[in-house]
């Protein structure tokens, strides 16, 4: 899932990550996704994947769930653990499409798109089903992702802009044959143009609801937003959440 030990996130963007992703850590941001996970963790346990440097996390385990991450970034998991409060949080390292931890959980969540770091459909699967062997009776599987800008592609191109401005560029790259999305990241540091570029795997609301069913889940609710504003044909992201049954089959 990505290039050497730390995947795409290494030692220098691990560095820039909260910097880069600012606007991503404002409260109004975290506060309704952390609002709805401790509504879904009641008094159990809440399972991050992807848990990066705690964005998520550290609040919701400051309110009181306790949290326990799995991350593939070595680099990402260290920027956590030097935070306050990082003392309340579990961290495996490891791929979480099939690493195990120890425990059942109430709620396992991925957000912020992290779904399409795994870049097969087999990944994809494979995830559901870690996450539903990880899932007490009853619990819950939450994934934000967005839905794909194809629609919005003129017929021949495969590029899209999604952030545009004096410092810094972004264009995401389609191949609609393969579901392959990169997304390619330009930003002016030190009087120098870098570029970042990411691979992912897009993947339609529809096409998750049948790996939850692979999985043995079903979808509970789906909102275009974490205000929880219902989602329709115009929507630009969906949040997700899927239900282990309460009882065995």
């Amino acid at each position: 899932m990505g290039q050497g030990d730390d995947g795409y996130f290494d030692e220098r963007a691990a560095a820039r990550y909260d910097e880069f992703s600012a606007e991503m850590f404002d409260p109004a941001i975290v506060g309704p996704v952390v609002d709805l996970l401790v509504e879904l963790a009641g008094s159990g346990r809440a399972l991050e994947l992807g848990i990066g440097t705690g964005r998520i996390g550290l609040p919701l385990a400051q309110r009181g769930v306790p949290v326990h991450g799995i991350e593939l970034s070595m680099a990402m998991a260290a920027r956590l653990r030097a935070k306050p409060g990082a003392e309340h949080v579990g961290v495996t390292i490891g791929d979480f499409a099939t690493t195990r931890v120890e425990g059942e959980f109430s709620v396992a969540y991925l957000v912020f798109n992290t779904i399409m770091n795994l870049t097969t459909q087999a990944a994809q699967v494979a995830c559901f089903r870690n996450v539903a062997a990880h899932l007490e009776p009853g619990g819950c599987f939450v994934v934000e992702a967005m839905i794909p800008d194809v629609q919005r592609l003129p017929p021949g191109e495969t590029i899209r802009p999604f952030h545009v401005d004096e410092s810094s560029w972004g264009f995401d790259e389609y191949d609609v044959a393969t579901q392959a999305l990169t997304s390619h990241h330009f930003r002016v540091i030190d009087a120098r143009v870098e570029r970042h570029s990411i691979p992912f795997r897009y993947v339609w609301p529809a096409e998750l609801d049948l790996m939850a069913l692979l999985a043995g889940m079903t979808l509970r609710e789906r909102w275009s937003g974490w205000e929880q504003h219902p989602f329709t044909h115009d929507s630009r992201r969906h949040i997700s959440i899927w239900e282990k049954p309460a009882t065995a089959p």
